[in-house]
């Protein structure tokens, strides 16, 4: 019994080293001091439980990604200089008649990589059936290649049908790169890969868990929605692929989500990103055109904005607040899931003492009760003049659209939340565009039409049970 005794002890004391050490690391590296202090002692106390929700949720740089790019020649002048220098062919100066030095265009154009070019056309796709609709025609239309990346596919009758479409455009000669979150597919039958690849469809998960140090990391995620055809023609939005997006369902009701169409010099830089994602997956680059297309058809403003957790600067975050610090008039955001960084309340509160027009507009039919719980914890902060927060009642609304004064408006993948904001592999497209931006305004304010506002105190209106699930929820707010 003392041998076995003696056995158990070791174990315990090396856990517990394990613990301590892992502790120091979180101080070390841990971006908060709050989440730093969480951590260790979470890692000192109960060192059972606390490494390994560390392993998996402990960190939020991703490792290797632009290592990775950087081998293969994607982050040298070979491509990403080539691409600059077509994109460049359509710059809008950031300085002197348009935009004035050091401004929030300067800002965009550092963080993304890429530059605001001209003669670019955008649409808004409001709704399933108008975005799927407008992705299925142009790949039909497709004549060398199709680069897809979705972070959910399902194998219902949308996914049957983009399945079959594929196919037939696969036996036609035009090649197809498919790109998919093996964590959010990973209720999608293994058969509608398979099938895909059988008919000479390229399509791979993106591997978040590849390479040493991001072995137990299953806390990213490739959030980015990419469609790109030959080059030209480019979508990015809310949509994944299933028939809760385009259909009316029992548990969501009407689901509500939008999506962008571009077309125009600034479609390579969509396609430089999906490429650089395909390259982390496979590590092998494909042959692609790498020559703007001036669009006929407008002459928009426009920048591709992809964030994800590899770089230095929280990029995602550093989006939000250069756009919510920039406005004059107005700032209308609807988001899906609401648990902003500090900053970003701050930024809020700020820009509605300045008398800026702040409106919110969240789901009323929530489909993660965890993250609907944990919004309820930000309220409070946010109840002053000038800021209104509604709820979308007819269904579960999923889109990620943001609206600044009457010059910018932004449509992508990334919510209004920390797993967007430090761990998510994104993708916006931000439109400098009167016209463009009127159509935006009117269909957040059809939203709102249809949303009810929030009256403070909402949450003291509730039981006390309700509020400790509330306060409970919001403990996980930097994984959510």
């Amino acid at each position: 019994m003392s041998y076995i005794a003696s056995i158990y002890a070791v174990i315990f004391a090396i856990v517990e080293a394990f613990g301590i050490f892992t502790a120091i690391h979180a101080v070390l590296f841990i971006r908060s001091s709050q989440g730093a202090i969480a951590w260790s002692i979470v890692l000192i106390l109960f060192p059972w439980a606390g490494l390994p929700l560390y392993w998996v949720f402990g960190r939020n740089k991703f490792r290797g990604y632009i290592e990775a790019l950087r081998s293969g020649n994607m982050l040298s002048n070979n491509l990403l200089g080539r691409t600059l220098q077509e994109m460049k062919k359509f710059s809008v100066p950031l300085s002197g008649s348009v935009f004035e030095k050091n401004t929030e265009a300067d800002v965009f154009s550092y963080l993304s990589g890429y530059p605001f070019t001209y003669k670019n056309y955008a649409e808004l796709l409001v709704n399933g059936k108008n975005t799927f609709d407008a992705i299925f025609s142009y790949i039909k239309n497709a004549k060398d290649y199709v680069l897809l990346e979705f972070f959910i596919i399902r194998n219902d009758k949308t996914g049957q049908r983009l399945k079959d479409l594929l196919k037939k455009k696969a036996a036609q000669g035009v090649r197809i790169y498919f790109l998919y979150d093996e964590i959010g597919c990973r209720k999608t039958d293994d058969s509608f890969f398979k099938s895909l690849e059988a008919a000479g469809v390229e399509i791979k998960p993106f591997f978040t868990t590849r390479g040493r140090r991001n072995r137990f990391q299953l806390n990213f995620r490739n959030h980015r929605k990419i469609v790109v055809i030959d080059g030209k023609y480019g979508f990015v939005g809310g949509h994944n692929i299933g028939d809760e997006y385009v259909e009316r369902t029992k548990k969501y009701k009407d689901w509500r989500d939008t999506h962008m169409f571009i077309e125009g010099p600034s479609v390579l830089g969509i396609q430089l990103t999906f490429l650089s994602d395909w390259y982390w997956a496979v590590r092998k680059n494909i042959e692609l055109s790498w020559t703007a297309y001036e669009s006929k058809r407008g002459d928009v403003q426009a920048i591709p904005f992809p964030t994800d957790p590899s770089h230095n600067l929280d990029t995602c975050l550093l989006f939000f607040l250069n756009s919510i610090m920039s406005a004059k008039k107005r700032v209308w955001i609807a988001s899906p899931y609401f648990v902003p960084d500090d900053s970003i309340i701050e930024a809020l509160q700020i820009a509605a003492l300045r008398g800026v027009d702040v409106k919110i507009i969240l789901p009323g039919v929530p489909d993660k009760k965890i993250v609907y719980l944990a919004s309820f914890a930000y309220f409070s902060r946010l109840f002053m003049p000038g800021i209104k927060i509604y709820r979308y009642t007819p269904g579960f609304m999923h889109q990620k659209v943001m609206l600044i004064d009457d010059d910018w408006s932004a449509v992508g993948s990334a919510n209004l939340d920390n797993r967007s904001f430090y761990l998510n592999f994104e993708m916006n497209m931000l439109i400098r565009d009167y016209d463009f931006n009127e159509k935006v305004e009117a269909m957040l304010e059809d939203d709102i039409m249809k949303s009810d506002l929030i009256l403070y105190p909402d949450i003291h209106k509730n039981n006390i049970f309700f509020r400790l699930a509330v306060r409970l929820a919001s403990l996980f707010s930097p994984i959510l």
